[in-house]
C-alpha cells in the first residue's frame, strides 16, 4: 500500500516536471528526500564487488558491497530506467525528437557531439547512452523528461530508494564527477536487476554492441560483450575518483548472474575480474545442482584490495567520463563473508610415493607429513596465477605451513586450486586462521 502510494506520487511528480519544464519554480526540490551518507568514498579504498543470482536475488559473493562508491557512468542505468518507465507509460515515444540544449551540448566527453539546437530521437539518445555512454545525451534525456537535470536527478534518487537502493544519491544523470553522487555495489546490482525485471522489452538497449548514427558506427565500451559467452549487458563507468567500474549480466544454462566490480585499476583487470566472478558463479550454481555445498568465495582467490592484474598491455577503456577528481584514500570497510566447508574431493597425501631414502652424501629427506588435512588457499582459471599465489603464501606465511606439502592441483571444474596438503587438524586450522587474519581466502578440507 505504502509503496503503491509512493509510486503514484512519483508518477504525478514526474508528469508535473515534464509538463512544467524549467519554468516551474513552484516545485521545491527539498520535497524530494536526499540521503546523508557517511563515511564518504573519500575515506575508502575504491574496490568493491558483488555477484547476484538474478533469478532469485541471492547474493553469491560480496566484498565491501555496502561501502559508498562513486558509480561513474553506471549512473546511466538509472537514467535509462526512468526513460524506459516514461516509454512504457506513453509519456514519451522512441520517435520523439529531443532538442539538445546548450547545457547538454557543452558536457565533456565522452559524448555523441550533437550541436546545441539540433535534434535527436529518443531512440538514438538511448542507444548512445548504452553504447558510447554519451554525457550530452544523458542531460538531453533528463531535460526532455523532467525539464531540468536537477529535477531528473531528484527523481532518480527517489526511484532508487523505492527500489531498495538505500546507499545511493544521484545529483546528475551522467555520472560525471560530483562528490555528492554515491552508490554501492549492492545498490548497483539492485538497480541492474530492476531494469531487466521491470522493462525486459527495453533491455535490448544494453545488449547492443554498436549502432549507426549519421554515418558513423558507435561501438559499445563493454569489451566483454564480444568475449564472454552469454553476456548481454549492462554498463561500464570510469572517473578518476571511482576507478574502472562495470555492471555486467550473463546467462548460461537458463541461469542469469549479475556481477558488479567497482574500483578496477585498469580496464583489463576490471574485465578479467568480472569474467572470473561470472565463471566462478556459474560453476558454483552447477556444482550446487549436483548436490555440492559450495560458495563463490571458496572457489576463487578473494582479493584484499582489488582484482589481481593479469599480464596485459591494454590501457584505458575508452570511457574517460571527463574531469579528474583526486580524493585521498584511507581505510576500507569490510563486509561479512561466510565460508562453508567444501565437498570437493582431494587426493589422499598418504597415497603419494614415499621419498627416496637418503645416502650419506645427500641432504636429509623432508619430514613426512603428519596428517591428512588440506588447507586450500584459492582457485584460479590460470595455472600461472595459482603458482604465483602459492609462491606468495609460502613467502609470507611459510612458518604456518612448514609441515605441509604445497601443491597446485590438477584443474577440477576448470580451476587450479592452491593447496597445502598433509597437515594435522590443529595445524591446518591454525594456518587457515593466520591467512584469514590477513584477509586471505582459506578453508580447511578434512580427509
Amino acid at each position: 500500500m505504502f509503496q503503491a502510494a509512493r509510486r503514484a506520487f512519483f508518477a504525478l511528480a514526474l508528469a508535473a516536471f515534464a509538463t512544467a519544464g524549467v519554468a516551474a519554480p513552484g516545485v521545491a526540490l527539498a520535497q524530494v528526500p536526499y540521503l546523508s551518507l557517511k563515511p564518504t568514498p573519500a575515506t575508502e579504498t575504491k574496490y568493491a564487488a558483488i555477484v547476484v543470482d538474478a533469478n532469485t536475488g541471492e547474493v553469491l559473493y560480496a566484498k565491501r558491497a555496502d561501502s559508498p562508491r562513486y558509480p561513474a557512468s553506471i549512473t546511466k542505468v538509472m537514467t535509462m530506467y526512468l526513460a524506459f518507465e516514461a516509454l512504457a507509460e506513453g509519456r514519451i515515444r522512441s520517435t520523439d525528437l529531443i532538442t539538445v540544449s546548450s547545457r547538454a551540448a557543452s558536457q565533456p566527453p565522452t559524448k555523441l557531439g550533437v550541436a546545441a539546437g539540433d535534434t535527436v530521437t529518443v531512440d538514438d539518445a538511448l542507444k548512445a547512452l548504452a553504447t558510447r555512454s554519451a554525457n550530452d545525451m544523458a542531460v538531453a534525456v533528463a531535460e526532455h523528461i523532467a525539464g531540468s537535470e536537477q529535477r531528473f536527478a531528484a527523481l532518480m534518487t527517489l526511484r532508487g530508494q523505492e527500489l531498495g537502493m538505500t546507499n545511493t544519491r544521484f545529483v546528475n544523470a551522467s555520472g560525471l564527477p560530483d562528490s555528492r553522487q554515491v552508490s554501492s555495489a549492492r545498490d548497483i546490482a539492485i538497480m541492474s536487476r530492476a531494469v531487466m525485471r521491470d522493462f525486459p522489452q527495453y533491455y535490448g538497449y544494453f545488449s547492443m554492441k554498436s549502432f549507426d548514427f549519421r554515418g558513423q558506427t558507435i561501438r559499445n565500451h563493454n569489451r566483454l560483450m564480444g568475449q564472454f559467452a552469454g553476456m548481454d549487458g549492462l554498463k561500464t563507468g570510469y572517473i578518476n575518483a571511482s576507478g574502472f567500474n562495470l555492471a555486467a549480466s550473463a546467462v548460461r544454462d537458463g541461469r542469469r548472474l549479475i556481477a558488479v566490480v567497482l574500483g578496477g585499476r585498469s580496464t583489463s583487470s576490471r574485465d578479467d575480474h568480472v569474467e572470473d566472478l561470472l565463471l566462478t558463479g556459474f560453476d558454483v550454481l552447477k556444482r550446487r545442482s549436483l548436490g555440492e555445498n559450495i560458495t563463490v568465495a571458496q572457489s576463487m582467490f578473494e582479493p584484499t584490495e582489488g582484482p589481481i592484474d593479469r599480464p596485459s598491455t591494454a590501457q584505458g577503456d575508452g570511457e574517460q567520463d571527463g574531469l579528474r577528481v583526486v580524493l585521498t584514500e584511507g581505510p576500507a570497510l569490510r563486509g561479512p563473508l561466510t565460508i562453508q566447508r567444501s565437498m570437493q574431493p582431494v587426493a589422499n597425501p598418504a597415497e603419494r610415493a614415499a621419498p627416496a631414502t637418503p645416502t650419506k652424501k645427500t641432504a636429509a629427506a623432508p619430514k613426512k607429513p603428519k596428517g591428512q588435512y588440506v588447507v586450500q588457499a584459492g582457485a584460479f582459471k590460470s595455472k600461472s596465477q595459482a603458482r604465483e599465489q602459492l609462491a606468495l603464501i609460502k613467502k609470507r606465511f611459510g612458518a604456518a605451513f612448514r609441515d605441509s606439502e604445497p601443491a597446485v592441483g590438477d584443474p577440477s571444474g576448470g580451476f587450479y586450486r592452491v593447496r597445502f596438503e598433509g597437515m594435522t587438524a590443529d595445524a591446518a586450522k591454525s594456518a587457515c586462521q593466520t591467512l584469514k587474519a590477513k584477509k586471505q581466502a582459506c578453508m580447511v578440507i578434512a580427509p
